[in-house]
């Protein structure tokens, strides 16, 4: 049945999907790569797609930023929608001198400063990671694409304009960079026994100041999408 965010009738939506932010990348991505498209959902602008690849039945839809919406969109798809395989693919600002600009980060794992775990009501803090079949295939494509990729831990933070440099604490600990949904998406997928994993192409550096072009950015987010893509026809 359709959601308050979501119009798709059961059965449009692939057991596997990718997650991108931007829902005009999510028409990009079913325009450019998937056949015998059909979208399933435009409620909010919102847009939803399911085709295949190489065969293969994939969806793609938008999610919005930040950790509410990645968890409106993630629950629904889930829970009434019966999605196994989520893929989230978006930027994120590299924390690491030695991240260049294009390089893609996989999180194997998600540090917060949300307070999105408290529903669970735990009694203690909740490290959420990645799946490891989604990563390890995804790092397999990554190589085989020749794309520059790290794996490791990313900060996903509530805020996108801070007063105070506190990425340089979380530099200190290992964290490769700072994006806005993963924890959430990690968070929905390990209570509901499903898989998750983020792949990000690194947009800006924190560190340097330094950014992508428009031109760089549409280059740098098609071997995301390729690596993505790769990844979820293996599921």
């Amino acid at each position: 049945m359709a959601t308050p965010h979501n119009t798709a009738n059961p059965g449009d939506i692939a057991e596997t999907i990718l997650l991108p932010g931007d829902p005009l990348r999510a028409k990009f991505i079913a325009e450019t790569y998937l056949e015998d498209l059909v979208q399933f959902n435009s409620v909010r602008n919102m847009f939803g797609y399911t085709g295949t690849y190489k065969g293969k039945r994939i969806s793609v839809m938008g999610t919005g930023m930040g950790m509410p919406s990645m968890g409106i969109y993630s629950h629904e798809l889930i829970h009434v929608y019966g999605v196994k395989n989520l893929i989230r693919i978006g930027s994120c600002g590299a924390i690491r001198g030695d991240i260049l600009l294009g390089d893609i980060i996989m999180a194997q794992a998600s540090c917060t400063d949300s307070n999105y775990a408290h529903q669970y009501q735990l009694p203690g803090t909740f490290s959420a990671i990645a799946d490891f079949s989604l990563l390890s295939t995804a790092k397999e494509a990554a190589d085989r694409l020749h794309a520059v990729s790290h794996v490791g831990n990313v900060l996903s933070s509530d805020l996108f304009y801070t007063e105070t440099p506190e990425w340089k604490r979380w530099a200190e600990l290992g964290v490769l960079g700072i994006e806005m949904e993963s924890y959430a998406l990690y968070c929905e997928a390990a209570r509901a026994g499903v898989k998750a994993l983020g792949i990000f192409t690194v947009s800006d550096s924190i560190v340097n100041g330094e950014s992508l072009s428009a031109e760089e950015r549409q280059n740098g987010f098609r071997q995301m999408m390729e690596i993505a893509l790769e990844t979820a026809v293996c599921q």
